[in-house]
């Protein structure tokens, strides 16, 4: 019987129509950018993963954390591992700055039409295009 798929988070914090993105160092989805998250940890429900690993990626604290999608990723990862993905909103105060820390290479902003032309997981894109298309009212 296959093990049962690792738990993992990510977190989207949205500024004026822009995504904060990480290009991740290690695998899965090594040189790729996508949202801020990772494993969770024993005893964490998966907003507390989103939270901290956003915090430890990028250096900025979000808060409340509001469930936007999930994906069962079995094997389409670099390494084939399987995850369950939870993918959150979350907030930020405006003034804080992004700085790429732990498996983190650079952290940026990008807008939609950008990041359709980044190397990213299919989930990223799909999210931010999902996001952008409710902001837009389409």
């Amino acid at each position: 019987m296959p093990p049962a798929p690792q738990a993992a988070s990510s977190a989207i914090l949205e500024r004026n129509g822009r995504f904060l993105l990480i290009r991740r160092i290690n695998p899965p989805s090594a040189d790729l950018f996508a949202f801020p998250g990772g494993r969770a940890e024993p005893g964490e429900t998966p907003d507390q993963t989103a939270v901290r690993e956003f915090f430890e990626e990028t250096g900025i604290p979000v808060r409340n954390p509001v469930l936007f999608a999930t994906y069962d990723l079995n094997g389409d990862t670099d390494d084939s591992r399987h995850f369950f993905l939870s993918v959150f909103r979350v907030e930020a105060d405006v003034v804080t700055q992004a700085i790429a820390a732990d498996d983190a290479a650079d952290a940026g902003w990008y807008t939609v039409d950008e990041i359709r032309k980044l190397p990213t997981p299919p989930s990223v894109l799909e999210c931010a295009e999902r996001l952008a298309a409710e902001r837009d009212g389409r």
